[in-house]
């Protein structure tokens, strides 16, 4: 992905959801900080993804409706957006990969990071509180932020966790990526954050979310594939009964 192209998109987006250009690099240079000697190397994020299978699992509605097959996908890596997490762990399963900006729940957040899933933390704003109280108990982080990137805090793009996911699967060249629970629709799974205090605000921002898929679409080297039950321009629809890609 092309930084300055992604800065444009970020421009954009401050622009209509209020956010603050101040607010989000304090966010990154305090994650920055927490992270100071203890961030993980990269290269664990790219003998997981590079080349490989990986199924992006975002926290929509038909999440739910996939759970049971998941234990069949082995020959893929696990990326899971942050509430995500929750739905894998009570089905028993490890998600390689959890893109969180820690709204979702802590207890299994903690609990994903204590089993050895790398935890891409992202800053912005409005997470700097949680920030404080949960990195210092991660021991397996990476930081990312939607600014400027710093030398430990990195901008790989995307808005949301789920989107976020798709872009960090892109930069390091997954070979198939494959979208579980992406709906994009207004009815809002619950595996989402732990609480929402604006529905009309969390559609916003799908809506935002699956536009950058699309403009993904346009540069990936990936192939795209999407396993939920919205239509994305540039992802092939596709169920997880028919996987076998080669």
């Amino acid at each position: 992905m092309d930084l300055n192209e992604w800065l444009k998109w970020y421009d954009k987006l401050r622009l209509k959801f209020g956010y603050s250009v101040v607010e989000d690099q304090n966010a990154a240079r305090l994650l920055s900080e927490l992270l100071e000697g203890r961030s993980l190397d990269l290269k664990i994020l790219s003998n997981l993804i590079y080349g490989k299978n990986v199924l992006v699992i975002g926290t929509g509605p038909s999440l739910e409706n996939n759970l049971s097959r998941m234990h069949s996908l082995k020959q893929f890596t696990l990326i899971v957006a942050d509430g995500a997490s929750q739905a894998m762990l009570e089905n028993n399963i490890k998600p390689e990969i959890v893109v969180t900006d820690l709204d979702g729940s802590h207890e299994h957040l903690l609990q994903s990071d204590k089993m050895g899933s790398i935890m891409i933390v992202h800053a912005h704003g409005d997470n700097v509180d949680l920030m404080r109280n949960l990195v210092p108990k991660m021991k397996n982080c990476i930081g990312t932020t939607q600014v400027k990137p710093l030398h430990n805090v990195y901008n790989y793009g995307g808005f949301t966790d789920g989107d976020r996911a798709v872009f960090l699967a892109n930069e390091f060249g997954a070979k198939n990526i494959v979208l579980v629970g992406m709906d994009f629709g207004e009815k809002i799974g619950r595996y989402s954050k732990t609480k929402i205090n604006d529905e009309k605000l969390k559609i916003a921002k799908m809506v935002v979310a699956k536009e950058l898929l699309e403009w993904l679409s346009t540069f990936s080297t990936s192939k795209l594939y999407n396993a939920s039950p919205s239509v994305i321009k540039g992802f092939k629809n596709i169920t997880l009964d028919a996987l076998s890609l080669t």
